[in-house]
């Protein structure tokens, strides 16, 4: 993929990135993803380097410790600090991949939206206003992207060849084999829960991963949606709802 504007190494980029994080599925590597913030700055104008970020203090009034260092960081890579956005990298790129991850599944470009996610932070950090929290606007990124690479794929979908009658039949149960253990039962069901949340509704799934995942509040999810709260909660239901079913079999 290419961002447009900026000669961008791809492939260079995706080597940084690779599975690590234990919480979320997906991370980027520790101690590595430095890198991308040296990489970015070799292509981006150093112009920014004079002008001055939009705002002052007076936008940290009322915010967390952790938000307003956000914020910090933001005015220092709006100011061409490479060592700023790679701190505010190692904060939230658990949040972003995580995320992305479990909007596309873990066999999709994982690192290659995540890694774009960062490159628009960069892009955009000299024009950054601090309104809302700074997760909050950083998920909203994270959302145009996701939505815009679920939308690439439904343009590309392949549809799959049929199989021959009888080919796929499964095989005969084997009564003396050992019923499998809890482990594996847990891991089938987890597996089973993550592809039920895949077949959601792209809004109902990001509502949902949001609110599962993250533990963000219904104000915050809206905000990230661009929806009311109540349609937040209107949405939830329908994905609680629609899980339900897709999961009777193990509910009882």
């Amino acid at each position: 993929m290419r961002t447009r504007g900026h000669p961008l190494d791809y492939q260079a980029l995706h080597r940084l990135l690779q599975p690590c994080n234990k919480n979320h599925g997906y991370g980027l590597a520790d101690g590595q993803f430095w890198l991308v913030a040296v990489f970015l700055a070799r292509f981006v104008s150093d112009n920014r380097l004079n002008e001055p970020m939009p705002g002052d203090d007076r936008g940290n009034k009322g915010r967390s410790d952790e938000d307003a260092d956000d914020v910090r960081l933001m005015r220092l890579i709006g100011g061409g600090d490479t060592n700023a956005l790679e701190e505010l990298i190692e904060k939230h790129q658990a949040l972003v991949a995580g995320t992305v991850a479990r909007m596309l599944g873990s066999n999709s470009d994982v690192e290659d939206i995540a890694q774009q996610v960062f490159i628009r932070v960069w892009k955009s950090a000299r024009r950054y206003v601090p309104r809302a929290k700074f997760t909050t606007w950083l998920l909203k990124i994270t959302r145009n992207l996701v939505f815009n690479e679920l939308r690439r794929s439904k343009r590309h979908a392949h549809v799959p060849l049929q199989a021959e009658p009888g080919a796929e039949d499964s095989p005969l149960k084997d009564e003396t084999q050992a019923p499998p253990d809890s482990s594996l039962l847990e891991v089938e069901l987890q597996q089973t829960i993550e592809n039920a949340i895949l077949q959601l509704p792209e809004a109902q799934r990001m509502a949902l991963v949001l609110r599962r995942y993250e533990q963000l509040s219904y104000e915050q999810i809206a905000e990230v949606l661009d929806l009311s709260v109540p349609a937040v909660k209107s949405v939830l239901f329908r994905a609680r709802t629609e899980l339900r079913s897709r999961l009777s079999k193990y509910l009882g």
